[in-house]
């Protein structure tokens, strides 16, 4: 079964004025993008040496930097010189809170900073240490640790010492406390913060947990708590987002839920990206083994290998 398709639903479009009926792209409007975040989006997705007027097809009213909501419809975008869609790498993740190697002064000090669900406002209840609806997640994925590595992202936070001889991947400043729904569409890319206008959330799918137009709680970021988020990591995650939602087709949705005799393996070697999800995939395993014996592969991780060289 092929993965949803980003681009189904949209209600905004654009094409290049010299080829108006290719489409270079689009989004789902919610509400929350302004005229101003649509045209930000263009230095995202599109390479060009000149710069370029967006204006709707219907009327011809260019777009300018305004907070002025963007109007449904299709857009036509103008440049004196060729426009290229970017070929910047996507990079999706496995839904990281299924994903081992997160210690446990990560998801510490994720709820002690936070408190509540930072995205939805959702404050927990319980005094009895029951943090069951939700999840400390990471900004920058778990299991992409050796890009993490690779990039030197780890210069982006600052609540660890360089010299601890660690990624500081799991550093706080790389965390969001987050409800279990909203965890599920941040690793998917489906809803991203932009630290760039007012921490504002904006979802770019069908927005079913009115989460579109929320702010970002303050209390995660306090720019005088030592363990604050990063505005770099968020920027990273909104930029990703637009890669994966605007650009094109989009990306695909991968599947997260696979009931019990469901062959996984099957469904990721026969869909989209299926080298790198399986590596992705892999690595995270590795990463339970590690946590749960000392690093012995399991028969299950074996018989993943065994397939792998198929």
């Amino acid at each position: 079964m092929a993965p949803p398709n980003r681009s189904l639903d949209r209600n905004i479009h654009f094409s290049d004025e010299r080829n108006p009926d290719t489409i270079l792209g689009g989004l789902i409007q919610n509400g929350s993008v302004t005229e101003k975040n649509f045209l930000s989006m263009f230095d995202m997705i599109l390479v060009t040496t000149s710069p370029i007027r967006v204006y709707a097809k219907a009327t011809g009213i260019l777009v300018l930097q305004t907070d002025v909501p963007l109007q449904l419809g299709n857009y036509i975008v103008s440049c004196d010189d060729r426009i290229h869609v970017s070929n910047e790498a996507w990079l999706h993740r496995v839904i990281s809170h299924s994903v081992s190697g997160r210690d446990n002064s990560f998801r510490d000090g994720v709820r002690a900073r936070d408190g509540k669900c930072v995205i939805s406002g959702t404050r927990k209840k319980s005094t009895a240490g029951n943090w069951s609806p939700f999840e400390a997640s990471h900004i920058f994925p778990l299991e992409l640790e050796s890009l993490w590595v690779q990039f030197n992202y780890g210069r982006w936070v600052d609540d660890i010492d360089d010299d601890a001889g660690i990624s500081k991947i799991n550093s706080c400043q790389n965390g969001l406390l987050l409800r279990s729904d909203v965890h599920k569409d941040f690793d998917q890319y489906l809803l991203s913060v932009n630290p760039d206008d007012g921490y504002k959330v904006t979802v770019f799918g069908a927005d079913t947990l009115n989460m579109d137009e929320r702010v970002l709680d303050p209390v995660c970021r306090d720019p005088e708590d030592p363990y604050h988020v990063s505005d770099q990591l968020l920027r990273w995650h909104f930029r990703q987002s637009i890669l994966a939602n605007v650009r094109g087709e989009g990306e695909p949705i991968f599947e997260h839920d696979f009931p019990p005799g469901t062959d996984m393996m099957k469904e990721i070697r026969e869909g989209p990206y299926a080298q790198e999800r399986f590596e992705r995939e892999l690595a995270a395993r590795f990463r339970d083994a590690e946590g749960k014996d000392g690093g012995c592969p399991t028969e299950e991780l074996i018989a993943t290998w065994r397939w792998a060289q198929v």
